[in-house]
């Protein structure tokens, strides 16, 4: 059975950077309020697992890959990239 991805609050903020959204676009992009993106992102709160859900379903619909960390290896952390556009 595949894992459910796990979005940490710094590849939110690197996916939004990558994809050049604010916030509120983010919001908007996945139906939350702004201050949930706000409250993530600095670590004041946790998600909901459908909240959560939501965010990687935005943030992947827009072109980004989030990357889980590589159990094998104590160097590769988790990340995102960029998809190719195709």
């Amino acid at each position: 059975m595949p894992h459910a991805k796990i979005l940490l609050p710094a590849q939110c903020r690197g996916a939004r950077g990558l994809l050049g959204w604010s916030q509120g676009e983010l919001a908007e992009r996945a139906g939350v309020s702004r201050s949930t993106i706000k409250d993530f992102e600095t670590e004041r709160h946790a998600l909901h697992h459908s909240t959560e859900r939501l965010l990687i379903e935005a943030l992947e619909a827009g072109g980004a890959t989030l990357i889980s960390a590589d159990l094998d290896s104590d160097q590769a952390g988790p990340g995102v990239r960029l998809r190719l556009a195709g």
